[in-house]
């Protein structure tokens, strides 16, 4: 198979309220010519929200499906959203190949993690 993109999507009950949520707290860009709430993110990846017919609820299995959004500044975008009432289940985790990771949840229980790469010191 050779995709030429790729498109993520997440489904919710509340599908304006989880599209606002990304557009307005988290921040991303809106790809309207794509449909209704759906974002781009980097050069060939999107990300959808729609409603489902069988998504009821919140996320029961949060850490099953994370969605990772990579930062150049993860303590400034982890305290620019935080700010503005979002739970972070972890702040400025460091991994040791150099990731530095803080985990959200978003209305729909869901976790997304912004990430910032440092390299690992010698």
């Amino acid at each position: 198979m050779q995709v030429t993109q790729t498109f993520i999507q997440l489904t919710s009950a509340d599908a304006p309220r989880l599209r606002s949520f990304y557009r307005d707290v988290i921040g991303l860009t809106p790809q309207p010519d794509m449909g209704e709430g759906t974002f781009k993110l980097g050069e060939s990846v999107y990300f959808g929200i729609d409603e489902h017919s069988e998504t009821k609820g919140p996320n029961k299995e949060p850490a099953r499906h994370i969605i990772d959004f990579w930062v150049a500044d993860v303590k400034a975008e982890r305290e620019r959203i935080e700010a503005q009432g979002v739970q972070f289940v972890r702040k400025e985790g460091r991994e040791f190949w150099g990731g530095v990771i803080s985990t959200f949840v978003d209305p729909d229980g869901n976790y997304g993690q912004i990430i910032e790469y440092q390299a690992p010191k010698s």
